[in-house]
């Protein structure tokens, strides 16, 4: 059956979902917050899309760990319609075409609702980028030291790259799951949860009046330089290490070594490193069209352990580091927290076969020590002076972003 890969016919409906899945968050930030300065609400509702961003992260991994990505084969709808049930005849025919194949009904159900949750968050991010934008237009002096709104350009890029999200999950469907489109795609959405983590904390610094009139952090938490480089090369590292176990999953390279710590019986398994890593090329296939080789993906999934050993060292010694500063001692727990799960659940999908909850979770680990460093990074700064943590001088009070 031949299938049309972009039918705009449903767009509006579509959207008109969206505006939906986004009004209960929306109205729970508004009622919550009802009698808080506009920088509270804003800050409350950027927390939620922020939660709702990390929940459709972890759905984009159920969809695809199910072989839901072409459950619908056609954007934005489903063969032209806003929902499954008004597809159901061409779902139908193809899945008796193929009774296993990408386009089931239970497969079109997680496909859509993904799209519900992709598109509700845009709204949420788009009401956002409006906010702020109407907010920093008021005139501060009518509500003399209520708050002091930060740059409104932060929402504005977080609204630009959700619209390119966006575009990613489309050439996701039409380029039928093309490994670097995916891996893409789940990168981006971890970009997603970095802009937003960075809104959430300047907003709540914000209603402490701890931001300069440039949006500039004045009451930042201030560690050694050598702990600000340390943070920034972490977060480098770690999105390295995304980029590699997106790339483990998208070529579903993960059971080619199904023990550890060997692979395949031996320590350092044949591996052909330069078919692992074309990058531009279809799923299941190499460069020249053939099928990618075994060798090909051992060394994608063994280049990833291989990395994973030095980015949780790397973690694993920030968060130590930073465990020596008392104000710090929480998020360095969550850190190391994070770092174990990410352990387990990687150890867990070689040899227990991929579960589908460990897989999940391993995927939202990632998201989660994102979160956790891009919070670090806003909510401290460099200072030169500073050789070291040193408690003493860090023990004046700070503001805790939990009140």
């Amino acid at each position: 059956m031949h299938v049309a890969l972009y039918d705009l016919s449903p767009l509006w409906r579509m959207l008109l979902m969206g505006v939906l899945m986004a009004a209960g968050p929306l109205l729970w930030a508004l009622l919550q917050k009802r009698r808080a300065a506009p920088l509270g609400r804003l800050q409350a509702l950027t927390v939620v899309t922020l939660f709702l961003t990390f929940d459709l992260v972890l759905f984009g991994a159920f969809t695809r760990l199910t072989d839901s990505g072409l459950g619908c084969p056609d954007w934005p709808g489903c063969y032209g319609s806003a929902s499954p049930l008004g597809a159901s005849l061409e779902i139908a025919a193809a899945q008796q075409a193929m009774p296993t194949g990408p386009v089931t009904q239970g497969k079109a159900w997680v496909e859509m609702v993904h799209r519900y949750l992709a598109t509700g968050v845009g709204v949420l991010i788009t009401v956002l980028c409006v906010a702020a934008w109407l907010a920093r237009s008021s005139r501060p002096g009518d509500k003399p030291n209520e708050f002091t709104m930060p740059s409104p350009w932060l929402p504005t890029i977080t609204l630009v790259w959700v619209c390119i999200q966006g575009a990613f999950g489309a050439l996701t469907v039409t380029m039928k799951l093309f490994p670097a489109i995916v891996s893409l795609h789940l990168l981006g959405g971890y970009l997603l949860l970095a802009l937003l983590t960075a809104q959430a904390v300047r907003l709540k610094r914000g209603r402490f009046g701890l931001l300069q009139s440039n949006g500039v952090l004045a009451g930042a938490l201030p560690v050694s330089a050598g702990v600000g480089l340390a943070l920034w090369a972490a977060l480098a590292l770690l999105l390295v290490q995304a980029a590699s176990g997106a790339w483990v999953s998208t070529n579903y390279a993960v059971l080619v070594c199904a023990e550890f710590p060997q692979c395949q019986g031996v320590w350092w398994p044949e591996m052909d490193f330069a078919g692992a890593f074309e990058l531009w090329r279809p799923l299941g296939l190499g460069e020249n069209g053939e099928p990618i080789s075994f060798q090909a993906l051992t060394a994608i999934h063994f280049g990833h352990r291989l990395l994973a050993v030095v980015t949780a060292s790397v973690l694993g010694v920030l968060a130590w580091r930073l465990h020596a500063n008392p104000a710090l001692r929480r998020p360095a727990r969550y850190l190391g927290g994070l770092v174990a799960l990410q352990l387990v659940t990687g150890l867990s999908n070689v040899v227990l076969g991929w579960p589908m909850v460990a897989a999940v979770m391993h995927t939202g680990g990632a998201g989660a020590l994102v979160v956790t460093l891009v919070w670090l990074l806003t909510a401290t700064r460099a200072d030169p002076t500073l050789s070291e943590l040193r408690t003493g001088a860090l023990a004046a009070p700070q503001p805790r972003f939990s009140e």
